[in-house]
Formats: structure tokens, C-alpha cells, sequence
């Protein structure tokens, strides 16, 4: 199927300004649907999920088609989905829970490609277990993680690995189902933070391989929460800290407190709102595939003409050139500074930050310090004429 971008892009109101938005690695904007969603269960009577009245019948009922949506859209169990505030909460709590189970001498391996997010809670953990931080590294000309580099970093000590789906700040997409083989031939686990994979690509997380799949709804034209997914059998060999009276169960013990039903109720309408741009067909799983590969063939074809016209001003430098990327270019412009950069463009109406996007690690591999480059990326309502504002921004501060 084609994506149908002009029909897509009435159900946004944020469009309506006339922005281009450049910004959706940060979050995406948000369909009308999903804001009718979550408002729909605020005016509605609901309290404390339960079986007994109608509002907490209404409020099991959304906690349970929101599990349902994200293991369609993620290829997994609705047992194993967890919700969290957000993805970085989703890495502390599930790298404080498997550090109980580590000893002094054991190994975690993380990446400098990654979100901080991916990195700094497994490093706390690890050193709140006596356990050992291994560095995998990136090539910086390419931006390539290749899967050497993960491999000579394991040993029969490791016990976890962390690793992107997708850099934030790169676009770089490692190969994640030879990572995961590797890892599990040495006996660990894989935790693959999938915030940037997931909006651009279909998801199917025993096919990538990965113990633990993370990922944002707000990237993918969601509300602002994090969740994570496991096995049921996974979850059920983690203890996390919790209340009392909380309850035991898989995957509720990791839940704390009562869940935001309107937020998840924008997400189940998120994932149904994707869905819906492929043609009916039998099961939510089979439309989001067919949506989702709809929405790369577009972002491919339209970031390709993005590379072109920055690559062809003078004086623009483009940082890193992965072969498998998602639509995601970060680049500077000589002689003017990246603030100044994003500051014009936010001016003609391109939104297009700058920053090092809590990519630390990976920004100062790149030689770029802590303040990082400007970034571009695309959604599926970014248009031609949006990618014509933007190069010809550029390229008036470059001339």
C-alpha cells in the first residue's frame, strides 16, 4: 500500500500552524483520535480497577485493551507488557530488579551508541552488585555498531547486555538479531531499547531476539508514558520492590499504583489510529505490519531526498552515514554554531533542534562534545515541500 500522507496529516490539529516538524525522534505529534480517547475517559465514571461496578469494570477494561494494542504492535504477549512512566523508568526498574541477582565479578555490557537512558541505570546497577561495566564502541565515520564490537566484549561472566534498536541521534539501526545471538550464546540476556526503532519499522520482539523491549507511545503519536515487554515466564523470575498489599501478579508487580487509564487509553488509540491506515484486514497485527511498512517505504523515499539536499550545500557536514538507518540525520554547518542553526530554521518555521539528545556517550565519540549537532527526523507527516524548507533554511546560514 501507499501512504495516503495528505488524508494523514487532517487528523493532526498540531499541523494546522504550518510547522514543519523535524522534531519527532523528541515525540511526535499527536492525532485528534487520541486526544478524543484520553478525554473520553476522563469524562467518564471510572475508579480503582475491579469487577464489581461499572467503573472499575470500565477501568480493567482499558488497562487491558492497552496491553492488548502494544503486544499487536510489538509481536508479544499482552501478559508481558509492562506499563512505566517512562522508558528511562522502565530500564531502572528492570536493571535494579536484575542486579539482585548478580554477584561481584559479573559483567554488563552497554554501548556508546545509546541513550543514556540505556546506559547509566545498567551502569548504577552494576555497581550497586560489585559487577563489571564493558564499553562497546561505534565506528564514528560510519556511525556503524557493528556486531563484532559487541561480541569481543562477552565473556562467560556476562550477564546482560544493553544496546539501541535505534540511535536517537544517529539513526543507526545494529544488527539486533545477531547481537542477540551472540549474547545469548554467552549465556546472558538482552535489553534493547527500541524508543527510535519502534515508530519507523515493524516491531517483532522474539524475532529480534530481545529478553526486554522498550519503547515510548509519545514517539509514535502516543501521550507521554514508557513501556517495556518480556516473556510472562521472564517477568516471573524478577521480584521489584513493591507494597504490601500490592499485588504479586505478573505483570502487575511492577506496576506501581493505580495506572493512568486516560494515558492509556491514547495509547490503545495510537496504536489503533496506525492500524487504521492500512486497509481492513483480518487482525490489528496484520494492519499495523502493513501500516508500518507503508510509513518506512515513505520515510525512506523522502529522507533520501533529505541526505541529498544537505549534502549537496557546501559547508554542511553530515555526522555519520549508517547503511540501515531510520530517517534521522544529524549534521553542523561550518563557521556557524548549532544553536544559531536551529534558532534560523525554528524562525522560517522548520522545527530541527540541537543538542546532543541525552546521546552523550555517542556525541562525544562523534568528537562533538556535550553540546552535540543539529538533528533532523522524519514522521510520516512530514511532507516534500516541509524537506525543500529545511534544505533551503540550511543552506541560506551555509551560503
Amino acid at each position: 500500500m501507499d501512504l495516503d500522507v495528505i488524508s494523514l496529516r487532517r487528523d493532526f490539529p498540531a499541523l494546522r500552524d504550518g510547522v514543519a516538524w523535524f522534531d519527532g525522534p523528541g515525540g511526535s505529534q499527536v492525532p485528534r483520535q487520541v486526544a478524543d480517547a484520553m478525554a473520553a475517559v476522563m469524562c467518564s465514571g471510572i475508579s480503582n480497577r475491579g469487577t464489581v461496578t461499572a467503573a472499575e469494570r470500565r477501568a480493567e477494561q482499558v488497562v487491558q485493551d492497552a496491553r492488548q494494542a502494544m503486544a499487536d504492535l510489538l509481536g508479544c504477549e499482552s501478559r508481558g507488557v509492562v506499563f512505566t512512566r517512562s522508558a528511562t523508568q522502565a530500564a531502572y526498574d528492570v536493571s535494579r530488579a536484575l542486579a539482585r541477582q548478580w554477584t561481584a565479578g559479573d559483567e554488563v555490557v552497554v554501548t556508546r551508541l545509546d541513550h543514556d537512558a540505556n546506559i547509566r541505570p545498567w551502569i548504577q546497577a552494576a555497581e550497586s552488585a560489585g559487577a563489571v561495566v564493558r564499553w562497546a564502541g561505534f565506528d564514528p565515520e560510519s556511525g556503524e555498531l557493528p556486531v563484532e564490537a559487541v561480541r569481543k566484549q562477552l565473556s562467560g561472566r556476562t550477564r546482560l547486555v544493553a544496546v539501541t534498536g535505534a540511535s536517537n541521534i544517529l539513526g543507526t539501526r545494529p544488527d539486533i538479531p545477531a547481537i542477540a545471538a551472540a549474547v545469548h550464546a554467552a549465556g546472558a540476556l538482552l535489553y534493547v531499547d527500541g524508543v527510535h526503532l519502534t515508530p519507523h519499522t515493524p516491531v517483532d520482539v522474539a524475532a529480534l531476539g530481545a529478553d526486554f523491549y522498550s519503547c515510548s507511545p509519545y514517539k509514535f503519536f502516543g501521550p507521554h508514558h514508557g513501556v517495556v515487554v518480556a516473556d510472562p515466564a521472564r517477568w516471573e523470575e524478577l521480584h521489584p520492590d513493591k507494597l504490601l498489599p500490592a499485588t504479586e501478579a505478573v505483570p502487575e508487580r511492577f506496576e506501581l499504583g493505580t495506572l493512568p487509564y486516560e494515558i492509556l487509553a491514547g495509547t490503545t488509540a495510537a496504536v489503533d489510529w496506525i492500524a487504521a491506515l492500512a486497509p481492513p484486514a483480518a487482525g490489528r497485527r496484520a494492519r499495523l505490519l502493513e501500516s508500518l511498512r507503508a510509513i518506512e517505504a515513505y520515510e525512506d523515499r523522502l529522507f533520501a531526498r533529505l541526505l541529498e539536499g544537505l549534502s549537496g550545500i557546501t559547508g554542511v557536514r553530515l555526522h555519520g552515514a549508517p547503511a540501515h538507518r531510520t530517517p534521522t540525520v544529524l549534521f553542523s554547518v561550518t563557521g556557524v554554531p548549532d544553536r544559531t542553526v536551529y534558532e534560523h530554521l525554528a524562525g522560517l518555521g522548520v522545527n530541527a533542534p540541537a543538542g546532543s539528545f541525552y546521546a552523550l556517550e555517542a556525541s562525544r565519540l562523534l568528537g562533538l562534545g556535550d553540546t552535540g549537532a543539529v538533528r533532523a527526523g522524519l514522521a510520516p507527516y512530514v511532507t516534500d515541500e516541509d524537506v525543500r524548507r529545511l534544505v533551503e533554511g540550511v543552506a541560506q546560514l551555509a551560503g
